[in-house]
């Protein structure tokens, strides 16, 4: 059902952490017009070429056609995609976008919203009213699109200038921008170039991209909302399809260009009934207990910013790629996949998860599914001991390697969770999401997981879910082993699990129809030869360098060494955090990325559980 980000979206990530200025320059002009002031007139050269642009801008000219082709290199090729916007007063626009492997067309009208994947033959209509606060409609978009967590909104007075000439001025402040009235051509920010042609189109260059915009009258008769022949409809709630659009936009362009509100967040300090916010040495961590309820309420009035924008992440973000390139609702595809999924989950991750919703002031339903949602990794794992180790002890290492390229980092948060009648633990997760991919309970017992294949086997327990269950249900390595045994499983995963207390560590393959416990030293074809002491899984050249690393220094490896051997390239470029567990001291260090480096390249917290447990009045 669901695939990675990185793979939907082929520009990749290095592309997508900057924006140039020739790309900013043409969102700004193709932006809805939200003003109503004249455009005035000037003998400046730059403006009156400017001008058709500018009156759209001012709001001045409501009716129009604009049309953009990019070609911008994709996966080492020059492509090329095409967007038309067509704005007809105040409530209607069509907006289609042409790529060769995608095609999405929006149409908006009074009555209704349409998102149509000709390449799918399926159209998604919504009718009736749109919440106003995340409606597409052509007036105030721009700012509902562009929130103050993107630098985009730099340039967002650019729109409340009365005139032209103070929007050129302002062009020439903020983008640096030059322009020769003779050639007709100019140069943005030093790295772009533009030029009016003679047919009054607008070419903005960079070195690696061509982005051409012209703009001409809209038609007479635009297309009806039910237009849309060889298509089959599909219903989708109004409010659903416009929120869906908007914010994952606008989500989008805070991932894209993020602004200091997310790469240096405040710092500050929280607590509620039966939880704490509290930063270590930059790192976020949520201190919870008490009954499902309570944890879930506390969770939910802690981490309300973090917790929403992980959700328009996932739901908005992803789901729009997802639905783009499926031709699936992506919600009706969580919802299928939670219906599945639920038998399998305990009532108390249920009341819990329900309690964070209601904190949050989110639909129950919808929270519940977007807990499911399904973790398809490409991950790295090991567990050394004993002879392995330069002092004996267990050290056990966790790569995630997994969608930083949906801003999931933003959300990175530590829970340090002491639930009423189970055992404490650390989960190194996500606001908003209960589960758990890496954790460490007080009984020294850590877990990391790698995802497989089989998707679309969701008649078990989620991954998370059971990851959870075993750290505040089992106090030995046999209790876990057994836990997977007896438990129906999904999709397939690969495991590393450890128990500090008796230096014993296992790599587990499981799918909904077997399990395999591989022990220390053993050869598997999967994974070459064994290695004394130790535990090692991943794949391709990754399994290859940390296996090398491991035999390098085989005896010595400690804390400092167990972090070397989590480092690029065993780490992918979506590494979204590391973790290197020693569960006998109780001990984990942790590293989550950000929105420039992958979390290996990022500086790892020492975390004491059980300190925080203790801070929190719950051990003696």
């Amino acid at each position: 059902m669901l695939q990675r980000f990185s793979d939907v979206c082929p520009t990749g990530r290095a592309r997508l952490r900057r924006v140039p200025s020739a790309i900013l320059f043409a969102l700004v002009l193709l932006s809805s017009p939200v003003l109503g002031a004249d455009v005035a007139t000037t003998t400046d050269p730059l403006t009156e070429r400017l001008q058709p642009y500018l009156r759209l801008l001012s709001g001045q000219q409501q009716d129009f056609e604009i049309r953009c082709r990019a070609e911008v290199p994709i996966d080492g090729n020059r492509q090329t995609i095409r967007i038309r916007l067509a704005r007809q007063g105040m409530d209607s626009f069509d907006l289609d976008l042409e790529h060769r492997d995608y095609e999405a067309r929006i149409r908006r009208r009074e009555d209704g919203t349409a998102l149509a994947l000709p390449k799918h033959n399926v159209v998604f209509v919504g009718r009736g009213q749109a919440s106003a606060a995340d409606s597409l409609a052509p007036g105030g978009l721009t700012q509902r699109l562009v929130s103050t967590r993107t630098t985009v909104s730099t340039y967002l007075p650019l729109l409340a200038y009365p005139d032209a000439s103070a929007v050129t001025a302002a062009l020439k402040s903020l983008a640096g921008m030059t322009y020769d009235a003779q050639s007709r051509r100019g140069r943005l920010d030093g790295s772009a170039t533009f030029a009016f042609e003679a047919d009054g189109s607008l070419v903005v260059r960079t070195d690696d991209a061509v982005v051409t915009l012209a703009i001409s009258a809209p038609s007479a008769t635009p297309p009806g909302l039910d237009d849309w022949p060889g298509l089959t409809q599909s219903k989708v709630p109004r409010e659903e399809l416009e929120r869906t659009l908007v914010r994952g936009v606008r989500r989008a362009l805070e991932i894209l260009a993020p602004s200091k509100v997310l790469t240096s967040p405040s710092q500050a300090e929280r607590q509620t009934d039966h939880g704490r916010l509290q930063w270590i040495d930059g790192h976020r961590v949520v201190l919870l207990s008490g009954s499902p309820a309570e944890i879930g309420r506390a969770h939910g009035e802690l981490l309300a910013d973090p917790a929403q924008a992980c959700i328009d992440s996932v739901l908005h973000t992803f789901g729009t790629v997802q639905t783009i390139r499926t031709g699936r609702w992506f919600r009706h595809d969580l919802d299928a996949a939670f219906a599945r999924l639920s038998p399998h989950i305990p009532q108390r991750h249920r009341i819990e998860t329900r309690a964070m919703a209601r904190a949050l002031g989110l639909d129950e339903d919808l929270v519940d599914s977007l807990n499911v949602f399904p973790e398809l990794f490409h991950c790295s794992g090991f567990a050394v001991f004993g002879d392995a180790t330069g002092d004996g002890k267990l050290y056990h290492g966790r790569v995630l390697d997994y969608m930083t390229t949906i801003g999931l980092q933003d959300a990175a948060t530590t829970f340090i969770v002491a639930a009423d009648g189970q055992i404490p633990f650390a989960n190194v997760g996500y606001a908003g999401f209960i589960g758990s991919v890496s954790g460490m309970n007080a009984e020294a017992i850590s877990l990391g997981e790698m995802g497989g294949g089989g998707e679309g086997k969701w008649d078990g327990v989620p991954m998370a879910t059971l990851m959870r269950r075993a750290l505040e249900e089992c106090r030995t390595l046999d209790e876990v082993m057994t836990l997977w045994r007896e438990s129906p499983r999904t999709c397939e995963y690969y495991y590393v699990f450890a128990d500090g207390k008796t230096n014993r560590a296992v790599g587990v393959a499981a799918d909904p129809d077997s399990i395999e416990f591989i022990q220390p030293g053993q050869a598997d074809p999967r994974l070459g030869d064994g290695i004394d002491d130790a535990i090692v899984l991943s794949a391709g050249d990754r399994l290859k360098t940390l296996r090398e690393r491991v035999h390098q220094k085989h005896g010595q490896i400690d804390a400092e060494v167990g972090k070397w051997l989590m480092s690029r390239p065993v780490a992918m470029q979506s590494n979204l955090h590391n973790v290197l567990f020693v569960p006998a001291d109780q001990v984990m260090y942790v590293a989550n990325a950000d929105h420039r480096h992958p979390a290996a390249e990022r500086p790892y917290v020492r975390l004491d559980l059980d300190a925080l447990l203790r801070s929190m009045g719950d051990r003696d």
